[in-house]
C-alpha cells in the first residue's frame, strides 16, 4: 500500500477534507483510499505516479500540488533512522536523494543527515525557533514536504 504525502495542504486558503481528499484519489482510480490527519496524508491501494497524481490533483482543485509517493519499504526504511540524542526528528520528503552538501547547514543545534530520497533534521528546541536556512537547503535539494517522524511512524503503522 503506497503512500501519497502532499505538500501544502490546508493551509491558507487551500482547505480541503479528508473525505473530498479520499475522493479525489478514487476518480484517479485507487481503492481502499485512507487520509490521516487533515495535512495530506494519504494511503491507497493501486499504481500512481507522482506526476499523473499531481496532474489529476491539479485538475479537481485547481491549484498545483506537489506529491511524494513512499512504499513500505521506503517508510519502514525511513523509520528505521534515529539521530544519537533525544528530539523531535523532522523528515523532508523528497523527489531524489539529497547532496552531501546540505550538511555543510549542520550545527549543533540542528543536526542533519541524509536517508534515500529525504533529509532527516532534528533541530535543539522547536522547529519554529530554529535558524536553519530553509531556502538555501531548496535550492541544493528541490522542495519537499516536512513531516514529522512520529507522523510517519504512525502512519507506518496504519499499513
Amino acid at each position: 500500500m503506497p503512500v501519497a504525502f502532499l505538500r501544502g495542504m490546508n493551509l491558507g486558503r487551500r482547505r480541503i477534507t479528508n473525505v473530498e481528499l479520499a475522493a479525489i484519489f478514487e476518480d484517479f482510480g485507487l481503492a481502499e483510499v485512507r487520509c490521516y490527519r487533515a495535512s495530506g496524508n494519504v494511503l491507497f491501494e493501486g499504481e500512481a505516479t507522482e506526476e499523473a497524481l499531481e496532474r489529476h490533483l491539479q485538475g479537481a482543485l485547481g491549484y498545483p500540488v506537489k506529491v511524494f509517493l513512499r512504499t513500505v519499504e521506503e517508510l519502514d526504511a525511513i523509520c528505521a533512522f534515529a539521530f544519537s540524542r533525544e528530539g523531535k526528528t523532522q523528515v523532508n520528503l523528497l523527489r531524489e536523494d539529497p547532496p552531501a552538501e546540505v550538511l555543510e547547514y549542520a550545527t549543533q543545534d540542528d543536526l542533519l543527515a541524509l536517508g534515500p530520497r529525504c533529509l532527516y533534521w532534528q533541530p535543539i528546541g522547536r522547529s519554529t525557533d530554529s535558524v536553519l536556512d530553509h531556502r538555501a537547503l531548496d535550492k541544493l535539494h528541490g522542495r519537499g514536504t516536512m513531516r514529522t517522524m512520529g507522523t510517519l511512524t504512525n502512519i507506518r503503522k496504519k499499513l
